[in-house]
């Protein structure tokens, strides 16, 4: 994402602001944003920015056992901007914040070819410690979750994307790493038409598809009907915002927020005191489209934001779909011309997006759950099975992508034979969207 706008934008963009508190969010009683004094639990006079975030839990205290990896990982974050692409090279290859630490005044002892503004900004990290201490202590403080890389929490879709963040900061209890995840996109004009474009295919979806995570971006238009109508259905839905979670933009739509936190969550790379500035929102995209198997662009003008989403959903070789408008209606002109120029595959229909991607089985696969399965005693299994098969038997609970990787299949047919496989009773699906053996 270096390429976004200019460098002084970027510098603009991130710049360590005051740290001094969003008043139209925090109690006029509260003290600013440096004075919390420790991890200890808060006063009740410490108001949360836009609403009540309950007491530390297990996560939290979780949070606090790690929190060295952790706290390094945010001064990281601080640094990545001089360069993204080296830092998150330098982070793959030794796999700890804390470990590039420890070799902060020999950084090319861990990546030979890092650049001198990486090395320079590593070694001169202090002022980005001072932050991340006081990132690290909020976050605590109002059970926001940073979820780093090397966590099982992180979304592993997203984690092997080429610009994908070191860390992540969410406030749910949504799993991020669903088996079926998607993003809904769109102009923030959404017209009457995308409504019910939203609607009916949300709902549609519920009875073909019933365990699908929704993700947007809680902006104004598609993406607050997406949200709204996947809460309305009984599905799971997450945010992925453009500034901290100490903040809400737009403000009008928090009590969907609040709502959200409770059926999905909110998430964000951004640290809190960090301004909804544009650029902002062209890097959040590449979360959304990152951690989804598909985007599905509703309506949109012919330059329209979701078009961005759409590009870097297929970057990342994620299925891209569209709905058609009406020709000669403005925010119908970007999704025609996408169609037309083989950047979306054309839906009318949930039925139409459950077939493309081979989903057709999934409430068919709930229901015999439910039921319980009896393991076949001598299932027929096919090549392709056979070599799932092995690698399960190497390395057991992979991630669905780790598996295509390994077996060279791909995700839509891959997605068809792990249901079949479990289907025979011969693998079983975790929490995290592990596929497990059963030996």
């Amino acid at each position: 994402m270096e390429s976004l706008g200019t460098e002084a934008q970027r510098q603009r963009a991130n710049k360590l602001s005051p740290l001094k508190p969003v008043s139209p969010f925090l109690a006029p009683s509260s003290p600013p944003f440096r004075a919390i004094p420790s991890l200890a639990p808060s006063p009740s006079s410490l108001a949360l920015p836009y609403f009540p975030f309950p007491p530390i839990n297990k996560k939290q205290r979780k949070i606090m056992a790690d929190q060295q990896e952790i706290l390094n990982t945010i001064l990281l974050t601080r640094l990545n901007y001089f360069s993204l692409a080296g830092m998150l090279e330098l982070y793959r290859r030794v796999g700890s914040a804390t470990l590039i630490m420890e070799h902060r005044n020999d950084i090319r002892s861990l990546l030979p070819d890092a650049s001198d503004k990486l090395v320079n900004a590593i070694q001169n990290c202090d002022e980005a410690r001072k932050r991340a201490e006081v990132e690290l202590e909020y976050d605590i403080r109002y059970g926001i979750e940073p979820i780093t890389m090397n966590d099982d929490r992180y979304p592993q879709r997203l984690k092997n994307c080429d610009d994908t963040p070191l860390m992540l900061f969410y406030k749910g209890n949504a799993n991020l790493n669903q088996q079926r995840i998607i993003n809904i996109v769109g102009t923030r004009h959404c017209t009457p038409y995308g409504e019910d474009l939203i609607r009916r295919f949300i709902s549609d979806l519920k009875q073909l598809s019933p365990r699908v995570l929704i993700v947007s971006g809680l902006a104004y238009g598609v993406d607050i009907v997406a949200h709204r109508q996947a809460l309305a259905c009984g599905y799971e839905t997450v945010g992925v915002l453009a500034h901290g979670l100490d903040d809400l933009y737009p403000r009008q739509h928090r009590e969907t927020a609040a709502r959200m936190i409770e059926q999905g969550g909110l998430l964000t790379e951004f640290l809190t005191q960090t301004n909804a500035d544009k650029i902002n929102f062209v890097r959040r995209n590449r979360i959304v489209a990152g951690m989804s198997d598909a985007c599905i662009l509703i309506e949109s003008a012919a330059h329209g934001g979701g078009l961005i989403t759409c590009d870097i959903s297929q970057s990342y070789n994620r299925d891209v779909f569209a709905f058609p408008g009406r020709i000669g209606d403005h925010y119908s002109e970007g999704c025609n011309n996408l169609i037309r120029n083989n950047g979306a595959t054309l839906i009318t229909s949930a039925e139409d997006f459950v077939k493309d991607m081979r989903w057709q089985d999934d409430a068919t696969l709930m229901r015999a759950k439910q039921q319980g399965i009896e393991r076949s005693l001598f299932p027929e299994l096919s090549p392709e099975e056979e070599l799932i098969i092995s690698i399960l038997s190497k390395t057991n609970d992979l991630q669905i992508n780790i598996i295509s990787v390994k077996s060279n299949i791909d995700i839509s047919r891959l997605t068809s034979l792990l249901f079949q496989m479990e289907m025979k009773g011969i693998i079983r699906t975790l929490a995290g969207g592990m596929y497990h053996l059963l030996k």
